[in-house]
Order: structure tokens, then sequence, then C-alpha cells
């Protein structure tokens, strides 16, 4: 399956709220993400354009793997995900496998997110509005559909994006944002030591 997925910048959540349930969209609740991602011991992911992490919602515990982007217009690629029993001691279980197979640890990334359902073109789109530690607040507009359906998802999916006004498109994904404020953080950390 492909993940068919833009991103956008967020300045005023509760106006997207109001638009995305004005559009039709039914609130599908809130949670909290914990998403632990892992570089490979055979290549480099950042590199590869790849990304594999073990996410925690709750108890609720899934690996997934997503592979290289695959189109300008949207961040699309495929992703398969597995569902883990739930519970502490399976993500430490996982935790420790992936380790003892030489998997790394990269960074942990946190984040708050309403969720969204409504249908545009045939599809059904979920729109997650997320508040991501130490990064920012954004929408995600996403579909997952067939490789035979990716035009038509894709439209969809940018459709929808400007009914909603959505603009500030980021093709970064949270990791590699938060990476960013890290290094930019370590950076005033080390000027602010030498003044």
């Amino acid at each position: 399956m492909l993940e068919v997925e833009v991103k956008y910048r967020v300045a005023d959540p509760p106006a997207l709220a109001a638009k995305l349930l004005a559009c039709g969209a039914v609130a599908g609740g809130e949670r909290a993400d914990e998403d632990h991602y892992f570089d490979a011991p055979d290549r480099d992911l950042k590199r590869t354009d790849e990304a594999f992490r073990l996410r925690r919602t709750g108890a609720e515990n899934r690996l997934t793997y997503k592979g290289p982007k695959r189109a300008a217009a949207t961040k699309t690629r495929t992703e398969i995900e597995v569902r883990l029993a739930d519970g502490d001691a399976t993500a430490a279980d996982t935790d420790r496998m992936l380790l003892s197979l030489g998997y790394r640890p990269v960074a942990v990334v946190r984040k708050r997110r309403a969720l969204y359902h409504l249908s545009r073109g045939g599809f059904a789109v979920e729109v997650c509005a997320d508040d991501v530690d130490r990064v920012g607040t954004f929408a995600e507009v996403e579909v997952v559909a067939d490789e035979s359906d990716f035009a038509a998802a894709e439209a969809a999916v940018l459709g929808l994006a400007a009914e909603l006004g959505l603009t500030d498109l980021e093709r970064r994904s949270y990791l590699g944002l938060l990476l960013k404020a890290e290094e930019e953080h370590g950076r005033e950390g080390a000027q602010e030591a030498q003044n």
C-alpha cells in the first residue's frame, strides 16, 4: 500500500479544526504518539530516504517501515506496518531485539495528535492536527491507496489541502525537523559556552 501524504505548518490549530468540521470532517479523538526511530545496521536510512520506527500510542505498539519518497507534489511512499502486542514489556523487548540485531537508536519524536476523518474523491482521508515537541504545529492530510489509485489519491489529498487553505508546505519528516532543531540548539549552546 502507498501512503499519499502532504504536511503543512499550521499557525492557528483551532481555525484549522473549525475549517475541517465545516468541510464535513468527523473528529476522531486525540492521542499521544511516541515514535522511536532506528537506523539499520546495513545502510544509512537517512541517506536512502527510508524510515524505521517503533510507534507507541498509549499501550499500543507498532513497527513501521517507510520506503523512499516517490512523488514531488506529495510525500508518497510505501508503508508497511506491523501491529505488536500491547504494553511496556513488548516495547522494551522489541527495543532490545532491534539493538541486538545492530539497529541504532536515532531519536524519539513525541507528538499530540487530533484526528479527523472525511471523504474526498472516493477516498477515506485522514487529517492529523499535530503538535510536535520541539518542532511545532502541523497538519498532515493522508490517504492510504493501492498503487493503481495513486494519481486519484494524490489529487484528493492536494484538493483537500487547498480547500482547507493550507499553504505552508513542509516536505521534511518530523524526525528530520527534530534532528535539525537539536543540531541548531547544540550550536547555540556551544556559542553561549564560548561567550
